[in-house]
């Protein structure tokens, strides 16, 4: 696994999948996941839909400023660039 996986893994909330890390947060009403993955070092939103079940990738300009505020956080506390939070895709 690598290590800064390992890292936002250890932080409240953050889990890890081998090369991935995810969060949960609530934005407003809306419920978004987050990814990091770490091979190609981006951060993907999702926007989860009421049932929990359906997610679809939405663009960053849709997210709250103060969510993508926190994830940079997450993402200097585990020691990755927290730049690569804007990063297009």
């Amino acid at each position: 696994m690598d290590e800064r996986v390992e890292a936002l893994a250890e932080q409240e909330g953050w889990q890890a999948e081998e090369f991935a890390a995810r969060v949960h947060y609530k934005g407003g009403d809306d419920y978004y996941s987050i990814e990091f993955y770490a091979p190609s070092e981006c951060v993907v939103y999702w926007k989860v839909k009421g049932d929990g079940e359906t997610a679809v990738p939405v663009g960053r300009d849709t997210v709250p400023g103060p969510l993508r505020d926190r994830i940079r956080q997450d993402l200097a506390q585990a020691d990755v660039d927290p730049e690569i939070e804007s990063q297009s895709l």
